[in-house]
Parts: structure tokens; sequence; C-alpha cells
């Protein structure tokens, strides 16, 4: 217990009146373009951990800015509970994905703009929203915490995050707690208390088939002459059957999901399927997104249709994303598709394969002490809605990483995101009530911890 418990009503009002606060720390944040992949925004980087790092520093932790291996700057940090008591590590990421085609945004990314009682730009949701809930937690908690915290606010996670996966594994004292709480995933829906359970495993792979020499004429030639770019897409079309199910030779792909379920309406709804497209897969479209494997072509070089030419092509490429549930080992997945596109892409041609750094999927047991607890404060946050249990098709690797490192910690992922946010997408916003109950929800967690 605290020194001094706090009532949920009292959290609740100081989180009402941090609100203005918590919008102007998003508005300072969303203002610098972190995005670590891009070599001109370092200063922003550099920028953005400075002021996470002193922003925590104010509520008493002892912060610190870490250049990772992969270049990019993690902010860690401590701050001391009663003694004797237990550890809650709060995780988010500081960097962004890039805006992409600005022309797309009805206002500028890097700026906070209120439209419509959201907030819009880079990084509103993903991630900047929910390290300030941290932030805006910790104020409403003030010097009533009931654990000891721990800070974890990465630099590269839209990048990969193999600098914070190797600081994981070099310095652990960093990171040891009995709950760490990510701060990276979301509601279902607006108002909808959900914890995310099961994350799929990723990795990507470059396929480049080669046929030709040179390319040469499709008339003097189409129709012998070995044509890559059909023979990629003839092999890239033997992943799926006709129903959309993955088709990967040896990969077990019939799984199913046992929490919340979407209707194919709502799904949807959720992802905008144009109207007439199906939904596809012969399970649920929860069995399909969290809990069997999946892959998507993400990129292909191909001339476009205004640079083509009548010729043959003597090289093809594609990116491939592949995603596997909990319980396959992602490498061996990506073994046993690299050995069914070998056996499906036709005529000979070379086929090569250049594969990413493979990220392991992630599963919650939700049945320890801290998720009891976890779970009554985001019920309380949302005045009595009951929690729902949630997969996510996409991958957050550190998950695996700190449940390998520390298989003691309870881990559990939430935060401000919900589908009306087009994370990673033009448009970026988030809902000031989510970010709102996220920090109550904290705020009642670690005002009682342990108690």
């Amino acid at each position: 217990m605290s020194p001094v418990e706090i009532a949920p009503e009292t959290l609740a009002d100081r989180v009402d009146d941090l609100m203005g606060r918590a919008r102007d720390d998003l508005a300072t944040l969303v203002a610098l373009p972190s995005i670590h992949i891009d070599h001109a925004q370092v200063e922003a980087s550099t920028a953005s951990a400075a002021w996470v790092a002193e922003a925590f520093a104010e509520l008493g932790f002892a912060t610190e800015v870490i250049v990772t291996s992969d270049g990019s700057p993690a902010v860690v940090g401590h701050r001391a509970g009663p003694e004797g008591s237990p550890t809650v590590a709060l995780y988010s990421h500081h960097d962004v994905q890039p805006a992409g085609d600005e022309s797309l945004w009805e206002t500028p990314p890097f700026e906070l703009v209120e439209r419509d009682g959201r907030w819009y730009g880079r990084g509103s949701a993903d991630c900047k929203g929910n390290l300030v809930a941290h932030l805006t937690a910790l104020r409403a908690v003030g010097d009533q915490l009931a654990c000891n915290v721990r800070l974890i606010i990465e630099g590269s996670e839209e990048a990969g995050g193999e600098g914070l996966d190797t600081l994981v594994r070099t310095r652990p004292e960093l990171f040891d707690a009995d709950l760490i709480v990510i701060g990276d995933t979301g509601n279902l829906a607006v108002g909808i208390p959900t914890l995310t359970t099961s994350l799929r495993g990723v990795t990507n792979v470059k396929v480049t088939v080669s046929a030709l020499k040179n390319g040469v004429h499709s008339g003097g030639a189409g129709g012998p002459a070995p044509d890559a770019m059909a023979a990629l897409i003839a092999g890239l079309a033997s992943l799926r059957n006709e129903r959309g199910d993955t088709t990967i030779e040896g990969l077990q792909a019939d799984q199913k999901w046992t929490g919340f379920e979407f209707t194919d309406d709502q799904f949807r709804e959720t992802v905008g399927a144009l109207p007439g497209t199906e939904v596809l897969g012969t399970g649920t479209p929860a069995d399909m997104a969290w809990s069997r494997p999946a892959v998507t072509v993400i990129g292909i070089d191909a001339p476009s249709t205004a640079e083509c030419a009548a010729a043959i092509m003597p090289t093809a490429s594609a990116m491939l994303n592949l995603r596997v549930p909990p319980g396959t080992d992602t490498r061996a997945a990506y073994d046993l598709m690299e050995a069914h596109l070998r056996k499906h892409i036709p005529w000979g041609v070379e086929v090569q394969f250049e594969p990413d750094t493979f990220g392991g999927a992630f599963s919650a047991d939700v049945t320890g002490p801290a998720y009891v607890q976890l779970i009554d404060a985001m019920t309380t946050a949302y005045d009595g809605v009951p929690v729902q249990f949630a997969g996510q098709g996409g991958s957050i690797p550190l998950s695996t990483v700190l449940a390998q490192t520390f298989p003691h910690a309870e881990i559990a992922l939430l935060g401000v995101e919900e589908p009306l946010c087009a994370i990673h997408a033009p448009n970026e916003s988030v809902d000031p009530g989510e970010l709102r109950r996220t920090a109550l929800t904290e705020a009642i967690l670690l005002s009682t911890f342990g108690g």
C-alpha cells in the first residue's frame, strides 16, 4: 500500500486537472520528428530523448540517456518506492514513423492539432501518447507511490529495436521488475479496456528471381523466354489458397483464438475494407489475425506503369513480411517458407533469399497477482466496463526478449491506441479520453501495487 492510499476518485480528479499539461507535453514531443531511420533527424531524436529524461527527472527519477548499439538514444531511469516494495517497469518509445506523403495529411504531421475532439499528429498515439500517459499517471500519484518504478523509453522501436534488445542482455539490472507494463498497444475500440495478451513473431525477407542476363523484347521472345516477374508472381500466389489461408507446406495454419472475437462486419469496419471485399480465411478474423501465420507482400520491384517498356524482365524481387503466432518458432517458419518458394517458383530460375531480423512471438500469462491488480485498476478507470483480452497481429520483439530474460516478471501490454488512431498512416490521432483513462489506470496501479 502507499503511505497514504489515494482514492480512485481523487486520482481521477488529479488526472483531469493534468490533461491540459498532457496536451502541452504531447505537442512538444510531436513537434520533434524523432525518426530513427532518417539520418537527417538525428538532432530531433537527441532532443526528444533529452526532453523525456528531463521530464521524468522532474518527477524524482534518476534518468540516463544511453546511446544503444544501433545508435538510438534510449532513456532509462528509476524511482524508489517504499522500502521492500515490488517494482513496476513502464515502457514506451519516443521514436516515430516517417510522415510519408505529407499531401495526404489534413494538418501538419509534426504539429499537434485538435480536430473533432481528437489530437492529430505523427506519434500522437504511437507512441508519444503512451509516453505522456506514463508521465500523467506519475504526476497524479505524486509522492504516494506504492512501489518502485523503472523507466524504459526506447529510441528505435519503429526500426526494429535492436539497440534496446542488446541493452536488455548487457545491462539487465536496468529492466528487472515484477510487472513490466508495455505502453505500445491499445483498445479494441474507444472506451473498451483491452489488454493485449498475444503477439505474432515476425521476419522480413527479400526474394529475388533471376532468369535472363538482360531484358529481351517481349515481341521477339515473349512466350518461350523465361520470365522472372511471372515466375516470382507464380511463387507468391502459391503462398495462399483461394480462401486466403496461408499455405506454406509444413506450417500449421489452423489455430484458434479463445479471447475476444470480431464479427466479419466489425473487422471490415476496423480495417476500412471497401464495399464488396471479403474477409479472408477459413477461420474467424481473430483466428486469422492473432493465432495463425500470414505472409504479406509488402514491396515489389517492377517498372511503373508510366515507365515500363515492352520487355521481359531479367530479374524481379519482392519483400515479404512473415508473421507467426505464439507456439511457432519464427526461424523455423521462415525455413519452411523458403523451401516452399524454392519448390513453387517455376521454370528453373535462380532464387535468392535475404532474410531480416527474426522477432519471436509472445504470449502473456494473465493468471498472476500483478495481472489481477492491473485488471482491477483498469476496470475502475473505465467505470466498470469489463476488460477484454485481445491479440495483436503485429510484433513487439522486446516483449519476447524481456520474457526470456526475466521469466519471473509478468508482462502486460496496454495503451492509448485504438482503430481510429490510424497509426503509421497519414492523419494519425489520439482520443484524449483514451489517454486520460490509460493514465488513470496506471495511476491507480502505481498507488496500490503490491498492497
